[in-house]
């Protein structure tokens, strides 16, 4: 039997959408507000999603205890209240729009988490928007 168990986190993080190879009224023109020189912020929901065999001896397909422990030490405590084009290396050279952040995100927990399970992320960046990977 093959289910998916999901976790759900929360972090609180600034960020400014800017393309260093752009002059400002191209960045101004394509990100309008989110290219704010000063950054901006949001309080970020993730869903984070655990697929695998349920096991038998345990009825988990995966232990909550130890995804959550994963996700706070591996995600929330680098992510929440930073600036993260300035405080997290992978956003040095990266634009942080949710969909980099997302894939970050995954490819961080891919790193802590068992390769025999598949792993989702989807992550709000607003309450109306949100972006999910794998798609």
């Amino acid at each position: 039997m093959k289910l998916s168990v999901f976790r759900m986190a929360h972090f609180n993080a600034a960020h400014r959408l800017n393309n260093p190879q752009w002059d400002e009224e191209t960045n101004k023109s394509v990100f309008g507000p989110c290219n704010n020189e000063y950054y901006h912020g949001h309080n970020y929901e993730l869903e984070v999603r655990v697929t695998g065999k349920v096991d038998p001896n345990t009825g988990y397909v995966y232990d909550l205890g130890k995804l959550a422990r994963i996700i706070d030490e591996h995600i929330e405590k680098k992510l929440d209240h930073k600036n993260l084009n300035l405080q997290v290396e992978e956003f040095k050279t990266l634009i942080p729009s949710a969909e980099h952040i997302a894939f970050v995100i995954y490819n961080i927990l891919r790193l802590h988490i068992e390769p025999e399970y598949e792993i989702g992320v989807k992550l709000w960046e607003t309450p109306r928007n949100y972006v999910q990977y794998p798609a």
